[in-house]
């Protein structure tokens, strides 16, 4: 069984983590907004679900411009959220609960209220201020036009222009200025947030957009439209490494240099990159010598087919021996439509159209929908490498596709002139309790409207329920960490269409039906089963055995 343990420094490499969007988690004091002491009076309900590691989402000063990810201050938390005490509070609880903490870390930007951009608007145009950021003239007779046509992730230009002329960089939201990661003193300060999370106690750091620190900023600054495309495929159809702002070369250089930082500490701290990139390529920023990990968004985006799966896989692992780390495995999280809306979808449908249309085109079929994220989960977890949980996948949450325009707060909505919905359907509030004004979130109504729905999926109505959501998961996690042994797999010779069948060990064998058809059940002990099995010996459509024997 594989040592997860504080004196395993690889710990890591097989975790279950989960992750917790503390605004959306649970609310302590009453003002609609999760909060850090909301965390940690509900930790048990992790140790309980059998979880190795939590990652908190930002929980920093911020004007949620971008959901926490517009940070005003790298170093402190929000007061919204509570205070460095309640964040070493929490850590402490989650070590006594034998829970590893990771953090989620912003460097490619900052919020425009960072005491360094409000020196810098102060500072005006050619001042040193402004060089830990990117700010430059504009083109045209008059500079009234962007420097180039770099678009945001957001919609629109990626530039904006401020009174005294200047035009600074900003991939993501007007509120999110690029930093300048050539600049020295920008370099230094990272490494001093890495170390001022390290000394409190945090075992690791997810790294937000880890591809988008190095640009080729060398003037004059070059078009994308130069490369013959635009949007994301021109990504994929340079030569790698060359991209003016995405997945530079010399972004692994800052890595190197954080590990080096991260290694300090004993056990070291660990890491994994948000990086939307090709899967060669992804493999560089999980070498040992840079972040270690890499989350590998190919499975998550693969649809549900025994074809399309197996070959995700097997890419998958294959890119983890590369690098010598271990794969990753997520199906939902905080940026993505819940999988158990998302993997009842047909196949090619527009999301963001199905979003608009509140979920009703086309019209998902609840159960449907359960049955197969139950099955994709524990295909996910029988796999070898780190699953990330997002919160609530546990409970079974479908996406609330309907919210109102009204109480939309992701910026992608009004940066888009109201032609995509964004990301808050995936981040309504947990469900707790049965009743109340929240259901348990907290005292008061969420920031976020929950659909009366939610009664039916809180923890209250499962826990303890033979064949809930989540005891399969309580039971899963727990079995898992029994049979973990190694790190690789072995695909079954022969299976019937539309199935997968791999063995972890002579203990551990998963098998999952993905075909429209019942399929004879493999021989073995039934250790877990994600649905109902039929007395006829069976494996029903949508469903996911573990064997043992």
């Amino acid at each position: 069984m594989t040592d997860l343990s504080s004196r395993n420094p690889d710990w890591w490499r097989q975790a279950a983590i989960y992750q917790v969007y503390p605004r959306s988690f649970a609310d302590a004091d009453g003002d609609g907004l999760g909060d850090l002491r909301g965390v940690t009076e509900r930790l048990t309900h992790l140790s309980t679900l059998g979880v190795d590691a939590l990652w908190l989402s930002p929980f920093y000063p911020s004007e949620l411009a971008d959901g926490g990810y517009d940070v005003a201050d790298h170093r402190a938390v929000d007061p919204r959220l509570g205070t460095l005490d309640d964040f070493d509070a929490l850590v402490a609880e989650a070590h006594r609960l034998g829970l590893k903490v990771v953090v989620d870390l912003v460097p490619n930007h900052t919020s425009h209220l960072h005491p360094w951009f409000q020196e810098a608007l102060r500072a005006g145009p050619g001042s040193p201020a402004r060089d830990r950021y990117v700010f430059r003239p504009g083109r045209g007779q008059e500079g009234e036009l962007p420097p180039t046509d770099w678009q945001s992730v957001f919609g629109g230009s990626a530039w904006r222009r401020i009174p005294d002329g200047d035009w600074y960089l900003h991939l993501f939201a007007p509120e999110q200025p690029d930093l300048d990661w050539d600049h020295d003193e920008v370099r230094a300060d990272f490494r001093t947030t890495l170390r001022f999370w390290s000394d409190r106690g945090v075992d690791g750091f997810r790294v937000d957009v880890a591809h988008g620190l190095a640009k080729d900023l060398a003037e004059p600054l070059r078009d994308v439209g130069d490369l013959g495309v635009t949007g994301q495929e021109s990504l994929v159809r340079v030569a790698p490494g060359t991209h003016p702002y995405w997945d530079r070369d010399e972004v692994h250089e800052i890595y190197r240099d954080w590990r080096t930082v991260l290694d300090a500490y004993t056990p070291p701290r660990t890491a994994v990159a948000e990086a939307w990139v090709p899967a060669a390529r992804r493999a560089l920023y999980a070498r040992p010598d840079e972040l270690g990990q890499a989350f590998n968004f190919e499975y998550l985006e693969t649809s549900w087919g025994a074809t399309e799966l197996h070959a995700a896989i097997t890419e998958a692992l294959s890119t983890a021996r590369t690098a010598g780390a271990s794969a990753t495995w997520v199906l939902s999280n905080h940026d993505v439509i819940r999988h158990a809306s998302r993997l009842a979808l047909p196949p090619g449908t527009d999301e963001n159209a199905w979003l608009l249309s509140a979920g009703r085109s086309p019209w998902v079929d609840p159960d449907a929908g359960l049955r197969r994220a139950r099955a994709a989960t524990l295909l996910m977890l029988a796999l070898p490498g780190s699953s990330y949980v997002y919160q609530g996948e546990e409970l079974g949450l479908p996406e609330v596709a309907d919210l109102p325009a009204a109480a939309l707060k992701d910026p992608v909505w009004e940066q888009t002139d109201h032609t995509r919905k964004g990301r808050d359907g995936c981040r309504v509030p947990l469900p707790w309790t049965r009743t109340g004004p929240s259901y348990g979130f907290g005292p008061a109504p969420a920031w976020l409207p929950q659909p009366p729905s939610f009664s039916s999926y809180a923890v209250e109505a499962q826990a303890g329920v033979t064949g809930s959501t989540l005891e399969l998961y309580r039971t899963a996690l727990r079995l898992r960490r029994k049979l973990l042994e190694g790190e690789s797999l072995t695909w079954a010779p022969e299976t019937p269409p539309g199935v997968l069948h791999f063995a972890r060990s002579e203990a551990w064998r998963c098998v999952t039906n993905l075909s429209d058809t019942s399929v004879p059940l493999p021989r073995g002990e039934v250790l877990l089963s994600s649905g109902t099995l039929p007395e006829d010996g069976g494996l029903p459509p949508d469903t996911t055995v573990w064997l043992g024997g």
